[in-house]
């Protein structure tokens, strides 16, 4: 059985090589990087908002606790249920039961990766109800039956040809590429499940602990009529989405928009805080927030990582990554792509499983200098690796061969010996015709280049000679 590892090598050389792939993930993103740039220039100080973002998220996490109780007892006080689900299994489960109950058949969902996170749509369908994303791309990724490909542009892999020819195949759209007309298409399906729907599911950009409102930022709206229309509305969000007051949404909101796409502020931001109270004419008539854990309270025990938790799923550290600008998103097999997925995926989903993420990245600190609550992803990136090193099983010959290193590199003597061994063995591959085969001690190296040029001479002997010193 293929582990994920290797999977993940299998995917990223397939990517990489792709250049049409490239191009259209790149256009996709310098698109975004021109955007971002104009964004924040509309700010008196960048560099003080992404400061308060980060006052404002650290606060939250540190006292998690408390405004998480706030934050329910709010809720529950306007007539909405609350449930903790510790795992992915008990927040589908609850959901499903929430579902039977109901006498549920239809689900509208608004763009929510935490719904991605604990594989609900597969759940819901193997209890016989029909699913439909009701967000634009997430719409065009279930058609295609694939994960999402980016965390705010879930279709970004696609051009406008790709999604008319899906189109034409699974809506009947005929010959066509127009924009408009493809999603006129699309509201057309959507408008019809959104008024024969009894369950809307979204998820919450953030959980506002003052008021016990859930705050959802969409371009489309669908995520109003997901959340209003339907009679039931079940929000299914991470504990580390809540955030003190209602007034740091006047920090966080542009924050995340500028971050993200580049908009002064998205299109639609909703504040929601429970069902339909009487004399109002629309809001649902049951209001659930499912608050996942799933592994969190794990990373909040660690100090030197629990700043991870300040995510805001913004995607900047995605578009700012040069391994994720080449293998894209699918590569990853993971929900959360690129650095803040890497970071975070062994905590969610286990360190022994999931390490070979930690090392995805050329360490070149574009991630942490963009992200606008001011996570040290690449930093977190190196102590994934060294708790790998300390916590996960190795095989043998990798201890053997660190083994090996550490005795060589502690005696200057050793090291030149292994030194001379190395290099003559790597001169005796290249005038054999080994280079790239299976005797070659380089394979690694010479798979995909060409053979390395060995030098004659160490640097310590040249040293000597030029410098006439040990």
């Amino acid at each position: 059985m293929i582990t994920p590892a290797e999977q993940f090598l299998r995917s990223a050389a397939e990517k990489s090589a792709d250049l049409g792939h490239r191009q259209t993930i790149r256009r996709a993103i310098d698109t975004y990087d021109g955007a971002t740039a104009r964004g924040r220039a509309r700010f008196l100080d960048w560099e003080a908002a992404r400061e308060r973002s980060q006052e404002i998220k650290w606060e939250a996490v540190n006292h998690l606790d408390q405004y998480l109780l706030e934050f329910e007892a709010k809720v529950k006080q306007r007539g909405g249920h609350v449930f903790w689900a510790e795992t992915s299994a008990d927040a589908r489960s609850y959901i499903q039961d929430l579902a039977a109950r109901r006498g549920v058949r239809k689900v509208v969902k608004s763009k929510s990766m935490i719904t991605e996170e604990i594989h609900l749509n597969p759940a819901l369908e193997a209890s016989g109800i029909e699913v439909f994303e009701t967000d634009l791309g997430e719409f065009i990724v279930q058609l295609r039956q694939e994960p999402p490909y980016h965390i705010v542009t879930p279709a970004m892999h696609l051009t406008r040809h790709d999604i008319a020819a899906l189109f034409k195949e699974k809506l009947g759209t005929g010959d066509t590429s127009d924009p408009e007309e493809l999603v006129a298409a699309a509201r057309r399906v959507l408008r019809q499940a959104f008024f024969s729907a009894e369950m809307g599911i979204s998820g919450a950009n953030f959980l506002v602990a003052d008021s016990g409102m859930i705050a959802i930022t969409t371009n489309e709206g669908n995520g109003r009529l997901c959340t209003s229309v339907p009679r039931i509305h079940v929000a299914v969000a991470g504990i580390e989405k809540v955030v003190p007051r209602a007034d740091d949404l006047a920090v966080l909101w542009p924050v995340l928009s500028t971050a993200g796409t580049g908009q002064a502020l998205t299109c639609y931001n909703v504040l929601i805080g429970g069902p339909r109270a009487p004399g109002e004419v629309d809001g649902p008539e049951e209001f659930h927030v499912v608050l996942l854990d799933n592994g969190r309270s794990e990373l909040l025990a660690d100090a030197e990582q629990r700043d991870v938790l300040q995510c805001i799923r913004c995607g900047a550290c995605l578009n700012a990554c040069p391994v994720y600008r080449t293998i894209g998103g699918h590569a990853y097999g993971t929900t959360y792509q690129g650095p803040i997925g890497s970071v975070l995926t062994p905590h969610l989903r286990g360190i022994k499983e999931f390490q070979h993420l930690s090392s995805a990245s050329s360490l070149c600190g574009a991630c942490t200098a963009t992200c606008p609550v001011k996570i040290d992803l690449h930093h977190h990136l190196l102590h994934n690796r060294r708790n790998a090193v300390e916590t996960a099983n190795r095989s043998w010959l990798e201890r053997v061969g660190f083994k090996l290193w550490r005795w060589t590199v502690v005696d200057a003597r050793r090291f030149a010996t292994m030194g001379a061994l190395a290099r003559a063995g790597l001169r005796l591959t290249n005038g054999l015709g080994l280079a790239g085969t299976w005797l070659d001690p380089a394979r690694a190296w010479t798979k995909d280049r060409a053979a390395l040029e060995v030098p004659h001479k160490s640097f310590r002997a040249l040293w000597r000679e030029r410098r006439g010193g040990a």
